[in-house]
């Protein structure tokens, strides 16, 4: 059975969604239901994972934390799963193009099934797809929109958010 709560942060209200096992997905405030499919949860605010999801998301937008630490249980095909963990993988600050993380994965051609699965990462922000952008350096593609793209890299870059 998944729970869910709704968070509000400097990018908009965050839908967090979790199974007992782990942290399932973090959804944007507008995000598709066609973009992350789900079983119907319910609501339980004080759920831990979901409790411990949240302090580590202020601690995030704070500045005051680079790396999370939540056991996530992330639901999607062999491929999407390798292209998720590898997006784990690009440090804090950081960013890599779609065809960078395809040769990272062994298919240096697979740049656009890369970008496909990226599309489809359900836990936003903590799996950090934020961090890949086109080939050429322009922002790219994101779900929960590209001003919010632009938020987090901005916050990784140590500039202060303006508000």
């Amino acid at each position: 059975m998944l729970v869910h709560k709704y968070v509000d942060s400097p990018v908009g209200k965050l839908r967090l969604v979790a199974s007992d096992k782990g942290l399932v997905a973090v959804l944007w405030e507008n995000d598709s239901p066609k973009r992350v499919r789900l079983e119907d949860s319910q609501e339980d605010p004080g759920h831990r994972i979901l409790a411990k999801a949240e302090k580590q998301l202020q601690e995030y937008f704070a500045g005051t934390r680079e790396e999370f630490s939540i056991p996530l249980d992330m639901r999607g095909t062999a491929f999407q799963k390798n292209v998720w963990e590898a997006l784990l993988g690009i440090p804090f600050g950081e960013t890599r193009s779609y065809g960078q993380l395809a040769s990272q994965l062994g298919s240096p051609t697979a740049s656009r099934a890369v970008g496909a699965a990226n599309g489809r990462n359900p836990v936003s922000i903590i799996v950090p797809c934020h961090r890949v952008i086109g080939s050429t350096g322009k922002l790219t593609g994101f779900a929960g929109g590209l001003d919010t793209k632009e938020t987090l890299l901005t916050l990784e870059s140590r500039q202060p958010l303006l508000k």
